[in-house]
């Protein structure tokens, strides 16, 4: 039933006294946040040297976790550096420290390196936990805007991410100084995941859910058929008998094999259409004179992805699956790709 006639209509918002929308002045503003932000970016550049160095140094070598802290803003971009790294090959958490306070900081063990981000350098919160690292023996390294900050001068390593002026208009919102931080932990994640040698089959292993993790971890091995439910017929079968082994198993082609299971050829729902349209006698026709020798064929272990490209490079639907020894071991058609979110 449509109800659309009886809900009433907002009426519009009207705007404050002091609100004045201008749409000049908002674009305005917005490439001026950009330009102080690239300018706070390549700022960056000159300032990072032998500590950043150190510092990635530190968090390589380290036998624990890196544990990131900060308060508010600072706070929000330390569980993105966390992230980040976590999902690049170095195992990494995220502890707010006023729950540190209060307990949380029983998560930091000696083996582990800590993050500290504060602009200003003078976070209470932070400022509360530093005797306790200190007695923990962890090495700190901090992240700040002001050099000469309690934060930085109590680290054992200290890195700049200091900006000459906030984006926002008062100059007092974080914007560029969090984009400034933002970059610089990106800048340690890239750091270290090459020293690391980390690939994208590494990468995909920590994203299982992610299309990436489907097409490097998904093996030919767990989507093809295999057993009695693998269509195949020997060479000297009747067509008759080829046709109802390709209809029950529903995969759109039958493998023909000898005995010992090594493949001799395919015969698929095309080959049949194409039989059709020449009118052959189909009755007294075997498996090896409609089948296509020497078909193209997926080992069990390569990955599902690089099937789908083998079916698209050739323009067929399915494949045939060997194992090692050349032996027919199961087949795989374009819809197990798809139900898989392989494509």
């Amino acid at each position: 039933m449509d109800t659309s006639a009886r809900m009433p209509i907002p009426a519009p918002v009207e705007a404050a006294p002091h609100e004045v929308f201008d749409a000049r002045r908002a674009l305005e503003l917005a490439c001026d946040t950009f330009d102080i932000e690239a300018r706070a970016l390549i700022g960056l550049k000159s300032r990072q040297g032998n500590a950043f160095a150190r510092a990635a140094e530190a968090m390589l070598r380290c036998r624990g976790r890196v544990v990131v802290m900060g308060m508010g803003k600072s706070g929000h971009v330390g569980r993105k550096i966390a992230a980040t790294l976590a999902s690049t090959g170095t195992p990494a958490m995220f502890v707010h420290p006023a729950e540190a306070s209060h307990g949380d900081l029983g998560m930091v063990t000696p083996a582990d390196v800590v993050l500290a981000i504060s602009n200003s350098g003078e976070s209470d919160e932070i400022a509360a936990l530093l005797p306790a690292l200190k007695r923990l023996g962890v090495t700190l390294i901090s992240m700040t805007g002001r050099a000469d900050s309690s934060l930085a001068r109590h680290a054992d390593l200290a890195l700049d991410s200091g900006v000459d002026q906030e984006a926002c208009p008062l100059n007092l919102a974080p914007t560029a100084s969090t984009t400034a931080q933002m970059a610089l932990g990106d800048a340690l994640a890239v750091a270290l995941l090459d020293a690391r040698g980390f690939r994208e089959a590494d990468f995909a292993l920590s994203h299982p859910g992610g299309s990436l993790g489907r097409k490097l971890l998904i093996h030919v091995r767990d989507l093809m058929v295999s057993g009695d439910a693998v269509p195949r017929v020997a060479p000297d079968a009747m067509f008759g008998a080829l046709l109802s082994e390709m209809t029950g198993k529903g995969l759109g082609f039958t493998a023909v094999t000898d005995a010992q299971l090594q493949v001799l050829g395919i015969f698929t729902d095309g080959d049949l259409r194409r039989l059709i349209e020449r009118g052959e006698d189909l009755r007294a026709l075997r498996a090896s004179d409609v089948m296509h020798p020497r078909p193209k064929v997926i080992r069990d272990d390569a990955l599902a992805v690089d099937a789908a490209g083998l079916m698209e490079q050739y323009r067929v639907t399915g494949v045939l699956v060997v194992d090692a020894a050349q032996r027919l071991a199961g087949a795989l058609n374009l819809n197990q790709l798809m139900r898989a979110k392989v494509l």
